[in-house]
Parts: C-alpha cells; sequence; structure tokens
C-alpha cells in the first residue's frame, strides 16, 4: 500500500500471512494514494514479515531508551545499519524493527495480540519515518499544531506543561482556527519556506489529517504566573526547538541532519517563548503577539 506523508511518498507491504494489514494502521486511511507520480521517490519502503529473526553477530549495543512511549533497544551493525526492539507500555517486546543506514529500506515483524501489533507497526513506521525525513531537510516534531488563517502555529513544551491547553483555546477564543496535530506533526524545509503538516500520529487526539500550511512560529509553552510573549535569539531558539525533534544523537549523520534543518527553520520562521496560565486571556495574548498577518 503507498501512502504520503508530508508529501513524502513510503511503501508498506505484508507477508502472506497478513490478510489484512492495513487494519493496523487505520489513521493512515487519510494518506492513502493509489500511485506515485513520476517525479516522486519513495521515501522509504517497510516490509512487515513476523518470521523475520534478530540479527546478533557484530552487534553494537547503543542502549535501552525510554521514549516516554515505552522502551526501545538500539543496535547498530558495521554497515551502520540498525536494529530496533520496540516495547509497549507495559514494557513487552512487541516489534523487531531492521534499516539500512539511511533508514529507507526497512523491514519489521511484530508481536502479542492485535493491540500490541498495531502500537508495534505505528511506531515502527512512525521511527523509520523520522529518521528517513532528516535527508530531506524534514523533522518530526512533539508538538500540537493549530492553523489559523491558512497559517500553521506550533507550541511544543515538556509533558503536561500545557501545549493542549494552548491549543483548546486558540480553538475556543480565537476565531478561523482548526487543527491540524495535536503530538507529531511534521515540520519541513521547502527552498526559503517551512511547512508544517499533518500525520497519521497525534497521540491521544484522533487527529489524522492530510493537511498543509505555511510555519508562521513556534512557540514553547512556559508555565507562569501571568501571561507574557518573548521573540527567542537565533542560539536559545535552537536550544528551544532541539528537544521537540526526533533524532538519535549516537548517530552523526542523522543528528547533523535534524541540527542542520532545525538552523533552516530559525532562519525562515520565528520562534518564542509563552510564559503563561491556562487560560483564555494566554491565548489572546500569544495570538497578538506571534500572528503578524
Amino acid at each position: 500500500m503507498l501512502y504520503r506523508i508530508a508529501e513524502f511518498p513510503i511503501e508498506i507491504s505484508f507477508s502472506e500471512d497478513y490478510t489484512d494489514g492495513t487494519s493496523l494502521i487505520p489513521s493512515f486511511t487519510p494518506f492513502v494514494i493509489g500511485r506515485m507520480c513520476k517525479e516522486e521517490s519513495l521515501l522509504l519502503r517497510l516490509y512487515v514479515d513476523d518470521k523475520l529473526q534478530p540479527k546478533k553477530e557484530n552487534r553494537e549495543r547503543i542502549g535501552d531508551f525510554d521514549t516516554g512511549n515505552g522502551n526501545v533497544i538500539v543496535d547498530r551493525f558495521p554497515d551502520s545499519s540498525y536494529q530496533y526492539i520496540i516495547k509497549d507500555l507495559e514494557g513487552r517486546a512487541c516489534c523487531l524493527l531492521q534499516t539500512n543506514a539511511d533508514f529507507n529500506d526497512c523491514r519489521c515483524a511484530l508481536n502479542g495480540d492485535f493491540f500490541m501489533r498495531q502500537y508495534a507497526l505505528n511506531n515502527a513506521v512512525m521511527m523509520a519515518f523520522s529518521f528517513a525525513a532528516s535527508f530531506q531537510k524534514a523533522l518530526m516534531i512533539h508538538a500540537s499544531l493549530v492553523r489559523h488563517n491558512g497559517r500553521g502555529y506550533a507550541f511544543i513544551a515538556q509533558s503536561g506543561t500545557g501545549k493542549s491547553t494552548q491549543v483548546s483555546n486558540w480553538l475556543r477564543y480565537i476565531p478561523d482556527c482548526d487543527l491540524m496535530n495535536d503530538d507529531n506533526p511534521v515540520v519541513r524545509v521547502i527552498g526559503e519556506e517551512v511547512f508544517v503538516y499533518g500525520t497519521p500520529w497525534s497521540g491521544k487526539t484522533p487527529c489524522y489529517r492530510d493537511v498543509k500550511a505555511p510555519l508562521a512560529a513556534v512557540t514553547r509553552i512556559e508555565r507562569c504566573e501571568r501571561n507574557w510573549v518573548e521573540k527567542l535569539p537565533t542560539v536559545a531558539a535552537f536550544a528551544s526547538f532541539l528537544p521537540s525533534c526526533s533524532t538519535m544523537r549516537w548517530d552523526k549523520r542523522v543528528f547533523d541532519n535534524v541540527c542542520n534543518c532545525i538552523s533552516d527553520v530559525i532562519r525562515f520562521s520565528e520562534l518564542y517563548t509563552l510564559h503563561c496560565l491556562p487560560d483564555r486571556e494566554s491565548a489572546e495574548v500569544c495570538h497578538s503577539m506571534i500572528d503578524h498577518e
């Protein structure tokens, strides 16, 4: 099956053991395409085959990482290919993912019941997409994304700080707004413009939209006893934005790709910090300061 996410075509196929593998990824339905355009090439292809076995020879154990959405064990091989064991929130190993060095040729095996497999495949594709997209000046970010008058506003924050609350207040109190994504949108630099996209991954909010908008601003949410906005200078903007981007610091190529893309985003758009209470006024103050249309 072919999909187009952030204007990148990807292919997900299944072994003959799966009669309807696409039922595991219903959030991908809005992104289905019948065929690719002549000028397009696949960002990645992923083949699901539960007979896939872990590779054990010559592997380098990079680490066992808590992603905030389950743990991932990472192994690297001499040819710079990777192997991941993806665990669910209960610590159960539900996916074996193997990729080449560029993350554009991937295989995975799923394990467990339907819901474990659903979790596994969604996370495997999201991981492969994130790293493959870094080679194409694109970032997957942890953010809530609202569109106002055709322009995208991304809100980033540590979990529980209030990015979804801020977006909800924009939707409630600022006219002509709609939600593009509530957890994992994509930011893409094309020429000297920056665009944001909805994706099949939206956390607990079922917002799976194939939508695109020019990026107007990225705003970090910080709790405060009063509502005010500061525009960030370049170095502070970079430091503020980097923790919200999906990357691998141990892989120099991917990490350099991400850092270069962040630098372009900062060059072509604006980054702010909103110090705020979770109230209506915070949305109105933020809107008045960062919306320059």
